[in-house]
C-alpha cells in the first residue's frame, strides 16, 4: 500500500470510529493532547498518525493498530461544512442526571415537611449524590480532564454528611483529615504524566 492510500484508508478508519463513539474532533483531539485542525487534517487524508498516536487511537476506540491502516470499504473525502450527526450532549446528561437527584430529594423533603418533619440536612445528601452521579457519567464518557476536581468536591461532600449528622457536638477535628485527603485524591488523579508532541515551530499540537 503506497503512503497516499495508507493515508486515506487510516482518515476513513479515524472518521468511522470517532464518529461511532460521537465525538467531535474537538474530544477526540483533547484526549489525544492534538488540537481539532490536526485531527481534521489526518481525517482530510493530508496526514497519517505518528506509531504513537495511533497506539493511542486504538486504546481509545478499542481496536488493533492493524484495523486502523486497514481498509474496510470505500473512502469518501469529508466536506469541510459537513454538518456532525445528531448527537447527545454530554453536559445536558449530566445536567438531567444532577437536577434528577435533586428533585427527587426535594420530593422526600417537601413529603416529611407535610409530615411536620423538617429535615434540610436531605439536600446534604442530594448534594453529594449529584456530584457522584456527575462523577459516574464523566467516566462512562471519558470526559476525565476535571475528574479530580469532581471527586475532590465528592470528598468534601462526604466529610460535611459526616459532620452534620454524627451526634457529637461540631467534630470540627474531622476537617483535619479532609486536607491530606484532599491531598491524595489530587496525587492520585496525576500519577500518569502524559507525552506532549512537539513540532518543530515550537507549538504543540
Amino acid at each position: 500500500m503506497d503512503p497516499n492510500e495508507l493515508k486515506l484508508v487510516s482518515a476513513s478508519n479515524i472518521i468511522r470510529l470517532r464518529t461511532a463513539r460521537g465525538l467531535t474532533q474537538a474530544e477526540l483531539g483533547s484526549m489525544l493532547n492534538y488540537s481539532d485542525k490536526t485531527i481534521s487534517k489526518w481525517e482530510r487524508g493530508e496526514a497519517i498518525p505518528d506509531a504513537y498516536v495511533l497506539t493511542r487511537l486504538a486504546e481509545i476506540f478499542s481496536v488493533s493498530v492493524d484495523f486502523l491502516l486497514s481498509s474496510h470499504d470505500e473512502w469518501e473525502r469529508p466536506r469541510e461544512n459537513r454538518v456532525e450527526e445528531v448527537r447527545y450532549s454530554v453536559e445536558r446528561v449530566i445536567a438531567v442526571a444532577v437536577i434528577g437527584v435533586f428533585t427527587a430529594f426535594l420530593i422526600a423533603f417537601v413529603t416529611l415537611w407535610l409530615m411536620n418533619i423538617v429535615e434540610w440536612r436531605l439536600f446534604l445528601i442530594a448534594f453529594s449524590m449529584a456530584i457522584l452521579a456527575c462523577m459516574i457519567l464523566l467516566c462512562v464518557f471519558r470526559r476525565t480532564k476535571r475528574l479530580q476536581y469532581v471527586i475532590a468536591l465528592f470528598v468534601v461532600s462526604v466529610f460535611l454528611i459526616i459532620y452534620f449528622f454524627l451526634p457529637v457536638a461540631h467534630p470540627w477535628q474531622l476537617f483535619l483529615i479532609l486536607v491530606p485527603t484532599e491531598a491524595l485524591v489530587f496525587l492520585a488523579c496525576n500519577l500518569r504524566i502524559r507525552r506532549r508532541s512537539w513540532h518543530g515551530n515550537g507549538r504543540k499540537n
